[in-house]
């Protein structure tokens, strides 16, 4: 049986196929895919010739780029591992991640390249010959990335690429701990691009725009979707997000899909009226909602300000891939849920604390199988063991299913409040306060309380302008939610003190370490 094509092989066949067709975009040059699939073989036989192999890794640090797109390329046609790392985090984290993934060369933006020299004498694993830096100035010590593009040949590595090799090295982003090494194979990414055209209906005529981090999954995962079926993609460079260039780029580019996070959907949602009426955003085909839970209002919103556009719910992890979907027909009628199992996925599992099924209606630790499953996670074995409960990966969720088989996200297990004995998940009450006029955005966390063991707190975002009151909030949850759910005490800052991961999820666990609930 011949297997499926990895994503270097099919950049070759559509190179012959769509040789003059856009593939990659950015707002400084663009690629047809005769010229991206020349350019990462130049890239891959280029480094190859610097002593990497296959299985070799390859630790890159920049902020979204094209660049980074060829580097995913020509590592799948070389079978060198791409670890790709998150630019936010502190020089030590990097050093951890490089060290702990054995890479053997780093590439790194020059804004980053600063970053590299305090902590490259602790790099032992690195040769000093092997730093690539991308950009117009190369520093001593550093091979130039056009350069290494340069020196190798236009024609395919002679790699044998299996279905079952990794292609890519992630770390989670660590949202409830230390970050792991997330092995992902050819084959899992295989799976995904080829549901996610059933699901979505994606065809070689969709211009997708590339918003989150490619150091990311779901970047990974919504970029090269679009590659593999030979479509077109726009990455978009910025660090920010500036809601009218976005809006501006999606009109001007004729964008058909995007994935957003709940936070780039609200920053949206209010820009002035001036700015929403120049919007036309016709183009727009489908949207898609996700990395974080995506609140009620925030959804009927988003369909309201594109109405042309089929909007998607997803829920998954790193580690699982695509998990769940909630499919435009059913946002109205299912709104709060995450949908049911995506095709191709098997049936989901709600365990409780000792591994049985609850009943329906009831919160269980979700557990889910299927073809996008990651490997294992890098040298932590007993870490991947407890994942797992037979083939079934857990990602620490919990959730509920109704009736019809729909599931409703609930929270992380880790975010879970008990006071006086009784079980608080942080997003019931952060939806009904969201809900309060004036909010743009709130976390829910515990904090020590002598004689309920913990107590709820919220810690609110105000929208521009307004100024509101704990107490208001706490009178708006009363009749709303149980009395023991409902905010003891409110705490309000500015949107850039709300820690974040890079896809936009709150840090619970950075919210209860402030204000003194642990870190856990």
């Amino acid at each position: 049986m011949t297997a499926w094509l990895n994503l270097g092989e099919i950049l070759k066949v559509n190179a012959s196929k769509y040789k003059n067709k856009l593939a990659v975009k950015d707002s400084k040059r663009q690629l047809t895919f005769s010229q991206y699939n020349s350019r990462a073989n130049r890239l891959a036989n280029g480094l190859m010739g610097m002593g990497l192999q296959k299985g070799d890794r390859i630790a890159v640090i920049s902020c979204n780029c094209l660049e980074f797109m060829e580097i995913y390329a020509a590592c799948a046609k070389s079978g060198i591992v791409v670890v790709p790392i998150n630019w936010r985090i502190s020089p030590k984290d990097m050093e951890f991640i490089i060290g702990n993934s054995d890479a053997k060369a780093v590439i790194a933006a020059d804004e980053f390249v600063e970053n590299m020299e305090s902590i490259r004498n602790n790099l032992k694993n690195v040769p000093s010959e092997n730093y690539i830096v991308i950009g117009e100035k190369t520093p001593k010590g550093y091979k130039n990335f056009e350069d290494v593009v340069s020196s190798g040949t236009d024609t395919e590595p002679d790699v044998k690429v299996e279905g079952k090799d990794t292609w890519i090295l992630l770390y989670t982003s660590g949202t409830t701990g230390t970050p792991k090494g997330v092995l992902r194979s050819h084959d899992s990414y295989i799976s995904f691009f080829l549901i996610n055209e059933v699901e979505f209906g994606f065809t070689t005529n969709d211009y997708a725009l590339i918003l989150m981090p490619l150091c990311h999954v779901n970047s990974t995962f919504y970029s090269f979707v679009f590659t593999y079926i030979g479509a077109a993609v726009y990455v978009h460079l910025e660090k920010g997000f500036d809601p009218e260039k976005i809006l501006k780029i999606i009109d001007e580019e004729g964008i058909t899909f995007s994935s957003m996070i709940p936070t780039h959907y609200n920053l949206i949602l209010n820009v002035s009226e001036e700015v929403k009426k120049n919007f036309d955003g016709s183009s727009i085909k489908q949207l898609l909602c996700s990395s974080a839970p995506v609140r009620r209002q925030t959804k009927l919103d988003i369909m309201k300000f594109f109405p042309n556009a089929a909007l998607f719910e997803a829920y998954g992890s790193t580690e699982a891939g695509l998990v769940t979907i909630l499919r435009p027909e059913e946002q109205m009628e299912k709104l709060g849920s995450i949908g049911k199992e995506c095709v191709g996925t098997d049936r989901i599992k709600l365990l409780d604390e000792n591994k049985n099924e609850v009943d329906v209606g009831e919160v269980g630790e979700l557990f889910s199988r299927g073809p996008m499953m990651f490997d294992e996670y890098y040298k932590l074995p007993e870490k991947t063991k407890e994942a797992f409960f037979g083939e079934f990966f857990s990602a620490g969720d919990m959730a509920k299913m109704d009736e019809e088989g729909y599931y409703t996200l609930v929270d992380r297990k880790a975010n879970m409040i008990i006071t006086g004995g009784e079980h608080v998940y942080p997003s019931e009450v952060e939806e009904v306060i969201s809900r309060y006029p004036g909010v743009f955005d709130v976390a829910v966390i515990g904090v020590p309380h002598e004689k309920w063991g913990e107590a709820v707190k919220a810690v609110v975002i105000p929208k521009d302008g307004e100024t509101l009151s704990a107490q208001d909030i706490i009178d708006f949850c009363r009749d709303k939610m149980a009395g023991y759910k409902k905010p003891k005490s409110v705490d309000f800052i500015e949107p850039e003190e709300m820690p974040r991961t890079t896809t936009g999820k709150i840090l619970h666990r950075e919210l209860r370490k402030k204000y003194g609930g642990g870190g856990v």
